[in-house]
C-alpha cells in the first residue's frame, strides 16, 4: 500500500468550526429516530441458552468430513479467482471508455444490484451451475472495477500522457502513459477486491451452490455449532493469510487450477432463456394482453402501483431504516476500534491482537454474521444492525488506523483519553467521514439482501417472489433496489463534495 500523505495538524477548535458537526449530529438524530421505528425485539425464549451452545461450539471446533469441506473451499476460491479476474479485465476495458455517459450509467446500474440478486436471476435459467456463480460475481464486480479503475487512472500522474504526440492512438496512450503509471494502485485494489470476491463466493452457498456458505448455513440451522465453527475458522484463515497465497506469481497457476476444478457442463437451453427474458420477467398484464395492447400497458401501470404500495414501499422503508442505523453503527464501531491498531495508543505487540480482531470482523460476510446472531435473537432488525455495524465498522477502523501511523504528535500532546478525544480523532475525522460515506452504498445493498433472513427489507419480498416463481415481481423489486442504491450514491457524492470530505487521491480512498 502506498504511503498515506501526512495529515495537517488540526486543532480541536478548528474541528468544531467545520460543517462536519452538523452532519454528524444529523446522522445521529436520524439513526435514533430510525431505531425507534425499527423492530428490535428479541423473539427467542431462552437466548442465553443458545448463546452458551454457540459459544461452546466456537471453543470446540471440529471437522467431520475433511474431503467435502476442502472441496467446498476449493470451489469458493475458484469462483472468486475466476470471477474477479474476468471482471477486472472487463472493468479495465470500461474504465478506458468511462468518459462515455452510457458506460457510466451501465456501470452504476450493474454494481447497484447485489451479487446474490444476480445469482437468483441466473438460477432460474442456468440452475445451480458454475455459470450462475460466475455471472453473479462478474456482472456487479465489472461495474465496481470500471468506476474504481477509471478514478485511479484519472487521479494518477498525467505528465507522460500529456506529453504524448497528438497522433498517438487512444489505446496505446492509455496503455503506456496511464496504465503503467497507476499499475501499483490498480494491482493493490484488485487484491483487495479478491478478498471481497471470496466473501461473495461464500455467500452464494446460501442459494445452494457448493461453497463454504452452504455448509455454514446447514451446520448452523441443524445446531451443529462445533462443525460450523470449524468451517468458519477455515474461512477466516483463508482471508487472513491472503498476503501469503494471493501473490502475483501464484495467481496464474491458481487460475488454471480453478478452471480445471469447476465443472463447466452447463446445458444452455435457448428456449428456456428466451422464455425467461422474453416472457417470464414481463409484468403479468403484458403477458396477458400483449406488448402492443394499450389496455395491457394500462393494467401494467395499475399492477406497478399495487406492487409498490403492498411490497416495494414497505421494503424500501425498512431497507432505508436499517441502512441509516447501520451507517451510524458502523461509524461508532470504527471510532471505538481504530485505536486497537494505532501506534499512537498501543505498542507493536499489543496491536497484533487488534489486527487479528479486525480481520475476523471484516472477514465474515454480513449475511453469515447476521445469520449467526439471528439464531440467538430471533427474526428482527437486531441481527442485521449488529452484523452490518461490526463488519463495515471493522473495515473503516482498519483504514483509519492506518492513517494514524504517520501522524506526528506535538511534544505537549495530551495523554490517554484526552489524546483520543482532543488530538487524534479530530485530525482523522474528515477522512473517517469520507470512508463512511463511501461505504453508505454498500451498506444499503447489504441491508436489502439481508431480507432473505426474514427481515422485511426489499430482499425479503424479492426472495418471496422467486420462491413463488413470480419473476416479474422479483425484477420490479430488484430495479427498485438498484434505483435506491444509485440515489444514495448520488447523495453521498454530493455531501462529500460540499463538505470536501476527502481521503486523498490514493488507493486507500477506495479500499472499501
Amino acid at each position: 500500500m502506498p504511503p498515506v500523505p501526512l495529515l495537517k495538524p488540526d486543532s480541536f477548535s478548528r474541528f468544531q468550526s467545520t460543517g462536519v458537526q452538523k452532519l454528524s449530529l444529523s446522522l445521529l438524530l436520524v439513526a435514533i429516530a430510525c431505531l425507534l421505528l425499527a423492530d428490535t425485539s428479541i423473539n427467542t425464549s431462552e437466548p442465553w441458552q443458545e448463546i452458551s451452545r454457540i459459544g461452546l461450539g466456537m471453543l470446540t471446533p471440529t471437522i467431520l468430513s475433511a474431503p467435502e469441506l476442502f472441496s467446498s473451499l476449493a470451489t469458493t476460491l475458484a469462483f472468486a479467482l475466476l470471477g474477479v479476474s474476468v471482471s477486472a479485465l472487463l472493468g479495465m476495458l470500461l474504465a478506458h471508455l468511462f468518459e462515455w455517459r452510457v458506460v457510466r450509467v451501465v456501470s452504476a446500474f450493474i454494481r447497484s444490484i447485489h451479487e446474490l440478486f444476480w445469482a437468483l436471476l441466473f438460477l432460474q435459467v442456468f440452475g445451480l451451475s458454475t455459470l450462475t456463480g460466475l455471472l453473479a460475481i462478474i456482472i456487479p464486480y465489472t461495474g465496481i472495477f470500471a468506476k474504481v479503475y477509471a478514478e485511479t487512472l484519472e487521479e494518477s500522474d498525467q505528465t507522460a500522457y500529456q506529453l504524448l504526440p497528438p497522433q498517438t492512438g487512444r489505446w496505446s496512450s492509455h496503455l503506456y502513459a496511464r496504465l503503467m503509471t497507476a499499475l501499483p494502485q490498480l494491482i493493490h485494489y484488485t487484491q483487495y477486491r479478491l478478498e471481497c470476491g471470496i466473501r461473495s463466493s461464500s455467500v452464494l452457498g446460501f442459494i445452494g451452490l457448493p461453497t463454504l456458505g452452504f455448509h455454514l448455513e446447514s451446520y448452523f440451522k441443524q445446531g451443529y455449532y462445533s462443525e460450523a465453527a470449524g468451517v468458519l475458522y477455515l474461512f477466516i484463515a483463508v482471508v487472513a493469510l491472503m498476503r501469503f497465497w494471493a501473490k502475483r506469481r501464484f495467481i496464474m497457476p491458481l487460475l488454471i487450477m480453478s478452471i480445471l476444478w469447476l465443472p463447466f457442463q452447463t446445458v444452455v437451453n435457448t428456449d428456456l432463456i428466451l422464455r425467461f427474458f422474453g416472457h417470464d420477467i414481463l409484468p403479468s398484464p403484458l403477458r396477458q394482453y400483449g406488448l402492443s395492447s394499450i389496455e395491457g400497458w394500462q393494467q401494467t401501470l395499475s399492477w406497478s402501483i399495487t406492487l409498490w404500495n403492498e411490497q416495494a414501499l414497505i421494503g424500501s422503508w425498512n431497507t432505508l431504516i436499517l441502512t441509516q442505523i447501520a451507517l451510524v453503527g458502523s461509524g461508532i464501531t470504527a471510532l471505538l476500534l481504530y485505536p486497537l491498531i494505532s501506534p499512537l495508543f498501543f505498542t507493536r505487540k499489543k496491536r497484533v491482537a487488534g489486527h487479528l480482531f479486525l480481520v475476523i470482523l471484516r472477514s465474515i460476510p454480513e449475511l453469515i454474521l447476521a445469520f449467526i446472531i439471528l439464531l440467538i435473537t430471533g427474526p428482527s432488525m437486531i441481527p442485521a444492525i449488529f452484523a452490518l455495524s461490526w463488519h463495515n465498522g471493522a473495515i473503516i477502523a482498519h483504514l483509519i488506523g492506518r492513517y494514524t501511523e504517520i501522524i506526528k504528535l506535538r511534544v505537549d500532546s495530551p495523554k490517554g483519553g484526552n489524546l483520543y478525544v482532543y488530538e487524534v480523532t479530530p485530525r482523522i475525522y474528515k477522512p473517517f467521514l469520507a470512508f463512511l460515506f463511501y461505504r453508505w452504498e454498500v451498506i444499503l445493498r447489504e441491508s436489502a439482501i439481508l431480507g432473505i433472513l426474514g427481515l422485511h427489507t426489499l430482499g425479503f419480498f424479492i426472495d418471496s417472489a422467486f420462491e413463488e416463481l413470480r419473476f416479474d415481481r422479483a425484477l420490479f423489486l430488484i430495479l427498485i433496489t438498484a434505483l435506491l442504491n444509485i440515489l444514495v450514491d448520488s447523495i453521498s457524492r454530493t455531501i462529500r463534495h460540499r463538505l470536501r470530505l476527502s481521503t486523498n487521491p490514493n488507493v486507500q480512498s477506495r479500499e472499501i
